[in-house]
């Protein structure tokens, strides 16, 4: 399993414009960001969509050093899938033992298999993304934080 890339405050998306505002934030204050999609999104919203969000924001937002995290949560196949759809780095919070196996078929792949996070913002329902980021990353809290 992979160390965590070192951006110790994720934010978590659910649309391309949650994306957006993080990346425009990240780029204001000159760091680094990690992208987290929302908790099982590979189930839900899929990889592609994660995959086709995340490439869009680092295009719109080239000068950010951006790491994208697709959350699979505890299920193996959507973590399988997810590398197979050619995601970089995933979130698998399932068994030890899976996810020993699983971070062995993400380095063949040259990706990343990510067990824990630090605590998150999450950008469900945030009235100013954008402001909510800018914060999140300048080191206060918005009230919005997630595990």
């Amino acid at each position: 399993m992979t160390a965590l890339p070192p951006h110790p405050r994720p934010i978590r998306i659910h649309s391309l414009t949650d994306a957006d505002a993080a990346c425009a934030a990240a780029a204001e204050l000159g760091i680094p960001l990690l992208l987290v999609s929302a908790p099982g999104a590979a189930a839900s919203a899929g990889a592609g969509w994660f995959r086709a969000v995340a490439a869009r924001a680092a295009a719109r937002h080239p000068s950010v050093a951006m790491t994208a995290v697709l959350d699979c949560a505890d299920r193996p196949g959507d973590a399988l899938g997810a590398l197979s759809a050619g995601i970089g780095a995933i979130l698998f919070t399932g068994r030890l033992d899976v996810a020993e196996r699983l971070a062995d078929i993400a380095a063949q792949r040259g990706a990343r298999l990510l067990t824990a996070l630090p605590e998150a913002l999450d950008l469900r329902g945030a009235r100013d993304p954008r402001r909510a980021c800018r914060n999140w990353l300048g080191g206060q809290d918005d009230g919005h934080v997630t595990e």
